[in-house]
């Protein structure tokens, strides 16, 4: 961690990581120059020359491609043309998909303003308007999940676990395990199952890792839970580190979330003080604290052994697996991960019970999930439902479709979910119903797609952003990619027939046997399955 911390550092002190500063710190930390630069030349955050006083970063990916960022880019560079003062960069999804297109100058979020407001963002380029105050908000929103009504009670679950002289981990594993609580971060993983799992393993020491590093268009939940709820995330990691025999914690945090690292922050600190965190850890008279380390860029990242190789200040390129982290983790230790959202439910659950959590559901569900809305909503954001609320009642909690358009499609769990057609919206947020209806519930991040839109378009936007991000390890993965959205961009002006796309589904197939991570695996599902959807919307261009 402390050379990629060492190099943010830099950066920000010095502007860019230009040849002189490696080579200053090569001899500083006597690590290998070749080494560094296979830091900077990996990492997106990363620059080797200075930027501009003033830089625009406006999200390319699907939900904005859908509200017109392409256009209102091009629209922004005429009207900053000729201005050397100024650069502007189309990036991956900047975690804003509430706020569409998405945009942030000098790394400052202008959320709620979006590029649709180009005369706002001039201002703010030109300075005439001061940038928002990137803070956490000062009137958080209730959550049915939270236990805590007053302050002062929270970490009154961990607090009373240890007072009534409980068995910590064994009435943590239970009350998970009976719950079913699956890990929320997109897989699905049993998490009592994978908390117990870790507690058995004898190597020395353990870790606890929060992966808050979600960078998926569609994906902006965990960023909310971290603003207005972070004690719940600390408590559960909490919670888990005595569970497991952890005496250190780690958040891995994206770099973009600066209002969420000062929420976080703060609350640890307000657990320091508190003696929730420390030598004696909540009384248990085990040491446990945690720190926050901030993620270079990447979307990989939040793949976890790519996560781990970050922190041990590598590329962070996925491991070949097995073996899992819960049992060679980091540094080669066992290492409970979670999701921010899991530990946040697991805090719950411990607190209230397995009942509780079972009435939280609708009908035969149980439980709660917290998904982000974005697209053609009316109100796009986080919305904290019952496990069961179907994707139609979802939308009109979201206000309804925008301009009364009507629903064409949506994507359930992000922009590597399976598209389905509207008359599979009234498939409850589940797993399981999810897969069977053709799709999954990934990270619950629910894209409203309207009439209107060039679903191809769409598509070939979301495997782009695959290509994009992919680390390049794979063979198949880092060609197959590119091959794909070089054939699909080609379908899509003419230039190749549309027959040509029957090779995307034996390109698909080697890349899910081949590739290391779920990032080729499933790079190419979403167009499969809108082009096994809506077989309209592929161009009939004939060469």
């Amino acid at each position: 961690m402390e050379i990629l911390r060492e190099l943010t550092r830099l950066q920000h002190d010095r502007g860019c990581l230009d040849d002189e500063t490696l080579r200053e710190l090569s001899a500083k930390r006597n690590v290998p120059l070749y080494r560094l630069e296979g830091l900077v030349s990996f990492y997106p955050h990363f620059r080797r020359t200075p930027s501009a006083k003033v830089a625009v970063h406006v999200c390319r990916d699907v939900t904005c491609k859908m509200a017109g960022c392409e256009s209102l880019t091009q629209q922004l560079r005429n009207k900053l043309d000729g201005r050397d003062d100024v650069e502007i960069h189309e990036v991956s999804c900047l975690g804003r998909c509430d706020a569409c297109p998405a945009v942030a100058i000098n790394e400052v979020p202008l959320a709620p303003i979006s590029l649709a407001d180009l005369d706002n963002v001039v201002a703010f380029v030109d300075g005439i308007a001061v940038l928002p105050a990137d803070e956490p908000t000062d009137s958080p929103r209730h959550w049915n999940c939270d236990p805590y009504d007053d302050p002062q009670d929270r970490y009154s679950t961990i607090s009373s676990l240890v007072e009534s002289g409980a068995e910590i981990g064994s009435t943590a594993v239970e009350r998970l395990k009976q719950s079913k609580l699956s890990g929320m971060g997109g897989a699905g993983f049993p998490t009592g199952l994978k908390w117990e799992l870790v507690a058995a393993e004898t190597a020395t020491p353990k870790y606890v890792i929060c992966n808050a590093d979600e960078s998926e268009p569609g994906t902006f939940k965990d960023r909310v839970i971290l603003e207005e709820l972070p004690y719940l995330v600390i408590e559960g990691m909490l919670l888990a580190a005595l569970t497991i025999g952890a005496e250190q914690g780690i958040v891995y945090l994206r770099h973009e979330y600066t209002k969420e690292h000062k929420a976080l922050e703060a609350a640890l600190a307000d657990e320091r003080e508190r003696g929730i965190l420390g030598d004696n850890a909540a009384g248990s008279g085990r040491r446990f604290d945690i720190e926050v380390f901030l993620s270079p860029g990447g979307y990989i990242l939040g793949e976890e052994t790519a996560l781990l190789e970050a922190l041990e200040d590598k590329r962070g390129e996925p491991r070949n697996k097995p073996p899992y982290p819960g049992t060679h983790g980091l540094w080669g230790k066992p290492t409970l991960i979670n999701n921010v959202e899991t530990f946040a439910l697991a805090t719950s659950i411990i607190h209230h019970g397995t009942d509780w959590w079972q009435r939280q559901g609708k009908g035969e569900f149980a439980g709660l999930k917290f998904t982000s809305v974005s697209g053609d909503v009316e109100v796009p954001g986080v919305y904290e439902v019952p496990i069961g609320t179907t994707v139609a009642e979802l939308i009109e909690l979201a206000g309804g479709m925008k301009d009364g358009k009507t629903l064409r499609a949506f994507l359930p769990g992000g922009a590597s979910s399976n598209f389905l057609p509207a008359d599979k919206a009234d498939t409850p947020l589940d797993f399981a119903t999810m897969k069977a209806a053709g799709s999954m519930l990934g990270t619950g991040a629910v894209i409203v797609i309207a009439e209107g839109h060039d679903l191809f378009a769409l598509a070939t936007n979301i495997v782009s952003f695959f290509r994009n991000e992919s680390c390049g390890k794979c063979v198949p993965c880092r060609v197959g990619s590119e091959k794909a959205v070089q054939l699909l961009e080609s379908v899509a002006g003419g230039q190749s027939p549309s027959s040509d796309l029957d090779v995307l589904d034996e390109l698909a197939d080697t890349l899910e046997q081949t590739s290391i991570c779920g990032l080729g695996q499933v790079a190419l599902n979403p167009v499969l399955s809108m082009m096994k959807h809506f077989p309209d919307q592929i161009p009939q261009a004939v060469v």
